[in-house]
């Protein structure tokens, strides 16, 4: 969440605060491809929890990047999707999924043998 009070010293920084974090770029990667609901957002992310996956959703919401629609009706039923802001952010989010692939890190668990090797970890 942006901070009104707080300076920035570079857009890096700006962008970081907004979309920074384990979770919220991955929310956001998944809504490139369309609305999401709550229980399709857990599946795509097996790991994350619903406190967790509720407040990134809400600090997305409150920066203006993720719109939330409510429908009246039973069982309720919320979605999620990028709004124009968010949508700007489609370019960099899917850049981010080609650049392993550019350095031939196709998998995680290569990209952490890696991270192992550079600091001198034994595996």
């Amino acid at each position: 969440m942006l901070d009104p009070g707080k300076t920035y010293n570079t857009a890096v920084e700006v962008t970081l605060e907004v979309i920074g974090g384990k979770w919220k770029p991955v929310i956001l990667f998944h809504l490139t491809f369309g609305k999401k609901r709550n229980g399709e957002l857990m599946s795509l992310m097996p790991t994350v929890t619903q406190k967790v996956l509720t407040q990134q959703l809400r600090e997305l919401e409150e920066d203006g990047v993720v719109t939330r629609f409510s429908y009246n009706q039973v069982p309720p039923k919320v979605e999620y999707e990028l709004s124009e802001y968010g949508w700007s952010l489609k370019e960099l989010l899917h850049f981010m999924c080609r650049w392993p692939q550019k350095r031939g890190l196709s998998q995680l668990s290569r990209l952490r043998e890696d991270r192992s090797e550079e600091r001198g970890d034994l595996l």
